[in-house]
């Protein structure tokens, strides 16, 4: 009965009171999913909760709530509540506010608001939105930096084998195989005595070129603070010469940001169209060995320029030793809004397609740099690939 009343607020009708802190919660929700001036624990002490409420545009009021909800809800519940006032209640000017920014519980989502009202934060504000989004870049760099790095580290010469490995190197399953007949029943353990394992190329071999395009029309928010944070990574490693291009219906080259994410984040300008043509053609003229080139092209595939022009350079990069690969989102919003006609088209002349979450982009981009089938990764891992 409790859960139907906070879910059905002043409608509930006799459902029961609320006790003080699902009065909170149940103000908290009305404020977000109502629609007038905003309702408290002591504005409705009878608990009725009227879901006639709102947030309205009092800085006070705001504040208020933004300390509700993170006291009486989970994170992942406060994120999506945020996400929502933004969106439905015109919020975004009071985003703006150095006060009600550090009472803000940072999120991939909010980074991209900010990243979007860049051009328009002031001067007092901008030091703040800047913490704000370095807090998240630094959420996302210790989730998931050390396991791009080992991946693109591992991405060692499979044709190469030898019996005196480094341990990072050793092949667990063939030397448990390989030493199998020393296997003591006493100790229920192998002891290994033969190490199978796989040497790495020189550093001069193994170079390897990655060429990110990210488009940052609006829809790829999300898109674009994870790839700034994994261009930077990629960055950091010599062995790989990491180029990262952002795109709407002009092209950017911001490799010479890739020291600091927070910078090339602020160095983008989400929204607008989208030429994907104009930008593949750029990535093209960035690639001097295509048979040890990665390009992966971070886009919706809305194509407001000439989609057939770009399936042909898509063509030409495949047939000239490129490894193209398509991703049609890199977040974890779930399925994303695409081109399901040009998704497949690209898929059929050799660049996959299909959207990537972030924990898996570090395997996606070793098998890549491998020179692996990547559409076979996608389906081993039961991701759908446009076709």
């Amino acid at each position: 009965m409790r859960r139907w009343r906070l879910l059905l607020g002043g409608a509930a009708g006799d459902l029961g009171d609320l006790g003080e802190d699902d009065r909170r919660r149940d103000s908290a929700l009305t404020g977000l999913y109502g629609g007038g001036a905003p309702v408290s624990a002591t504005d409705a002490p009878d608990g009725s909760g009227k879901r006639s409420a709102g947030l309205g545009g009092s800085s006070p009021v705001l504040h208020r709530w933004l300390g509700d909800i993170r006291t009486y809800f989970p994170t992942s519940v406060v994120q999506v509540m945020q996400k929502d006032a933004v969106d439905r209640l015109g919020l975004r000017q009071l985003l703006l506010e150095p006060e009600l920014l550090k009472s803000v519980e940072p999120d991939v989502s909010l980074v991209g608001t900010l990243i979007s009202l860049s051009g328009a934060i002031p001067a007092r504000t901008r030091e703040t939105a800047r913490a704000v989004v370095r807090k998240v870049v630094e959420d996302i760099e210790r989730r998931l930096a050390e396991r791009l790095l080992d991946a693109v580290h591992g991405a060692i010469d499979h044709a190469r084998r030898t019996n005196r490995p480094r341990l990072s190197d050793v092949d667990w399953a063939r030397t448990i195989r390989a030493n199998l007949k020393h296997y003591q029943p006493e100790q229920r353990t192998v002891v290994v005595q033969d190490l199978k394992g796989n040497t790495r190329r020189s550093r001069a071999a193994s170079l390897k070129d990655v060429i990110l395009l990210v488009d940052q029309s609006g829809s790829m928010a999300e898109s674009v603070v994870y790839s700034a944070v994994m261009g930077a990574s990629l960055a950091s490693l010599r062995a790989v010469d990491t180029k990262l291009v952002v795109f709407d219906t002009e092209v950017v080259d911001l490799t010479d940001d890739l020291k600091d994410p927070v910078d090339l984040l602020f160095a983008t300008q989400l929204g607008g169209g989208t030429d994907i043509n104009r930008a593949v053609a750029y990535g093209q003229s960035l690639v001097r060995r295509p048979t040890d080139t990665v390009m992966v092209l971070i886009s919706d595939l809305y194509e407001g320029g000439v989609a057939r022009e770009l399936q042909r350079r898509v063509r030409e990069l495949v047939q000239s030793g490129v490894t193209v690969v398509v991703l049609l989102a890199l977040s974890d919003s779930g399925t994303p809004a695409y081109d399901h006609e040009l998704a497949a088209k690209l898929s059929e002349l050799g660049a996959p397609a299909f959207a990537c979450t972030p924990d898996r982009f570090p395997d996606l981009l070793a098998t890549a740099l491998r020179k692996e089938d990547v559409t076979a990764w996608a389906e081993r891992n039961e991701i759908a690939v446009g076709r």
